[in-house]
């Protein structure tokens, strides 16, 4: 009886130690996917990784603004003269990036395209424009521009005015989401993939653990950690310009723009955004990097399930944090997380 016992408890542990953990890595969307999962055994990680970056790689010639075959180049072209009818996946991306949009009152706004140009990141050399070659620009940049008809699921421009969409801020939270669905629909229980470190989705948690853990960096300290949290089908976006500026005159500017003046942002470090889905986290961690800490602090305060870390730039650089738990942070006294 001990011997059967002492077998079935070996073959239940084996049973449980069945999944192991592998790591694969995919280029894409302009950064490097990582994909961390618990399968079987090595030929199943493999398929898995596969399915979950064919659909990176579908999203990528999609809505990629560098390609002038994507769904998203076809409609910067041609929805000025008539309406476009597009597929789902990309009218569901349109639609969400104008919800957020509306939120945010323009602070979150896709069709900053013309800017990107007029400074110079989307060749990646840099130009300060004049304020007549902004002035040129107004007309061509603003979300209210781009009208949605979801019977006919067509997308067309206001007054036929030609418009230059950005996927920049949201559009690598949009690919995740969706390869975690197909994760999800194979039977993946732990998994997280990251974004080249800028979005990243947690599926439920590695064996005995209670979440994955990720590190937030500080802006203020080169190599240093402001906080540790376990992250569990959640997802984590972080804006920052420490990798797409230039400089000149010993001035850095930003490749985040805000919207209403035309400029790269000033005065931000970094934002941190934690919500259930990485398309939304992704586009309010720039919404955060917009607004002003005041205006973000009232702006996160209506939405619970979203929590916030951002810090600011100035002589004694601070920290504001909104539903966020367990931060070393003492500039700004932290607020319970509500869940």
């Amino acid at each position: 009886m001990r011997v059967l016992c002492l077998t079935l408890v070996l073959l239940l542990a084996q049973a449980a130690g069945a999944q192991q953990r592998f790591r694969e890595t995919h280029s894409a969307m302009g950064t490097i996917f990582t994909l961390d999962l618990y399968a079987r055994d090595e030929s199943s990680a493999t398929q898995l990784s596969e399915e979950a970056f064919d659909v990176i790689d579908r999203m990528d010639d999609e809505l990629s603004n560098y390609k002038p075959s994507s769904e998203l180049s076809r409609i910067s072209h041609n929805a000025g003269s008539t309406a476009i009818t597009t597929d789902p996946e990309t009218f569901e991306f349109l639609e969400r990036s104008l919800y957020w949009s509306r939120e945010s009152h323009g602070a979150f706004d896709i069709t900053v395209g013309p800017l990107l140009r007029a400074w110079g990141f989307f060749s990646h050399g840099g130009h300060i424009p004049s304020r007549a070659e902004l002035i040129t620009l107004r007309d061509k940049v603003g979300w209210q521009n781009i009208m949605l008809d979801r019977a006919t699921r067509t997308v067309r421009f206001h007054d036929g005015r030609p418009m230059d969409l950005d996927p920049g801020s949201i559009g690598k939270g949009f690919a995740v989401d969706l390869a975690i669905e197909s994760l999800r629909a194979n039977g993946v229980t732990a998994a997280l993939l990251s974004a080249g470190g800028s979005t990243l989705y947690a599926i439920g948690a590695p064996p005995g653990e209670l979440g994955w853990p990720v590190r937030i960096s500080d802006p203020r300290k080169p190599g240093a950690v402001v906080d540790r949290i376990l992250l569990k089908d959640e997802s984590l976006s972080t804006g920052a310009c420490t990798q797409k500026f230039f400089i000149r005159n010993g001035h850095r500017y930003c490749h985040i723009f805000n919207p209403h003046t035309m400029r790269p942002v000033e005065g931000m470090l970094q934002t941190s955004v934690i919500d259930p889905s990485a398309t939304d986290s992704d586009a309010l961690s720039t919404v955060a990097f917009v607004l002003t800490p005041a205006e973000s602090e009232e702006f996160f305060a209506g939405h619970p399930n979203t929590s916030l870390l951002l810090f600011t730039k100035s002589a004694t650089p601070g920290c504001l944090a909104v539903h966020w738990t367990g931060l070393p942070c003492t500039e700004v006294k932290p607020k319970p997380r509500e869940r």
